[in-house]
């Protein structure tokens, strides 16, 4: 499957629009995951799949290079790391955080009133 790149027709959209193109890569399976687990450091291979329960190794290696393609995920010396690109990614879903947070309270109030 071809890496979701902005001006390419994409899952969702003909036109590949930026957004569509970025909410194709994110929503591959383990995506979100492996940009979580490299939020705070560097990890190698070993390490990272680790952090992600283990997932397929050919599953890893392929969501690695589709974001590494996407320039949100870099291979450095001692591991896999985020790109400046993908430190800003992430910090774009700073509100979605807080937002999953509030709902998470919401919910959980909301199911001991049950």
């Amino acid at each position: 499957m071809a890496v979701p790149l902005p001006g390419q027709q994409v899952r969702g959209s003909r036109t590949g629009r930026p957004i569509m193109a970025l909410l194709d890569l994110l929503g591959r399976r383990w995506a979100l995951r492996i940009l979580w687990e490299l939020r705070a450091q560097t990890l190698n291979f070993r390490e990272l799949r680790e952090r992600c329960d283990s997932m397929s190794p050919s599953v890893l290696n392929a969501r690695l290079a589709e974001l590494r393609e996407a320039g949100v995920v870099e291979l450095a010396v001692d591991g896999y790391r985020l790109t400046g690109d993908g430190d800003g990614l992430l910090e774009a879903f700073t509100p979605v955080s807080a937002w999953a947070k509030r709902w998470g309270r919401r919910m959980a109030r909301s199911r001991m009133s049950a």
